[in-house]
């Protein structure tokens, strides 16, 4: 398919957006921004578990016993900061932290499922990190 104004063919995975022209990472870049919010160890396991629905801090504590407590304490703030996340302070006696996915941390499901997709597909990883 060829686009119309700037006369180039269309490639699959390539954004017709000029913002995908640039010659060095910025932080406006959307790939960016999506590897940004994905990083650090654990994230992806802390969405995949706001997926199948809400949690407490003591219900992920139980769910990746894991992960240290400073760890997804960290991974909660940032994710509540990069807007993946609502926290939802509840009135009770100890006090109660509910999280959940917001809609823009939703459409995090279908990214996860294409990188699962794509690694699946590769017998190892290029490192020896996960051996």
């Amino acid at each position: 398919m060829t686009h119309q104004t700037v006369g180039y063919t269309a490639q699959p995975g390539l954004p017709d957006d000029p913002r995908a022209n640039v010659t060095e990472p910025t932080p406006s870049c959307p790939v960016e921004i999506t590897l940004a919010t994905l990083h650090g160890r654990w994230t992806t396991l802390l969405i995949r578990e706001f997926l199948r629905g809400d949690h407490t801090f003591t219900e992920l504590r139980h769910t990746l016993p894991a992960l240290s407590d400073k760890v997804l304490s960290d991974r909660l703030a940032h994710l509540t900061n990069a807007g993946v996340l609502e926290r939802r302070r509840l009135p009770s006696w100890p006090p109660r932290v509910h999280y959940t996915l917001t809609a823009h941390g939703r459409r995090l499901g279908p990214v996860l499922q294409a990188l699962w997709d794509w690694g699946a597909q590769h017998e190892s990883p290029p490192s020896s990190e996960f051996e």
